[in-house]
């Protein structure tokens, strides 16, 4: 049986916690941002957590 490979776009977009949950980027943030309010911009610099529901999906793409 050949290896189980981890999906590289997935590999580079999630990072998993200590605790074990996944770590993600902000979507919107990358260009049309003339609209967009300093505060909205802000707040999109932060890391977010992948949402339970989706949770599952994603550790099947890194192969967890």
């Amino acid at each position: 049986m050949p290896k189980v490979k981890t999906k590289s776009g997935a590999k580079k977009r999630f990072k998993l916690t200590g605790t074990g949950k996944i770590k993600r980027k902000h979507a919107f943030k990358s260009h049309i941002l003339t609209k967009k309010t300093t505060k909205a911009k802000r707040a999109l610099t932060h890391m977010g957590l992948v949402d339970k529901t989706d949770e599952g999906r994603v550790k099947d793409m890194l192969r967890i």
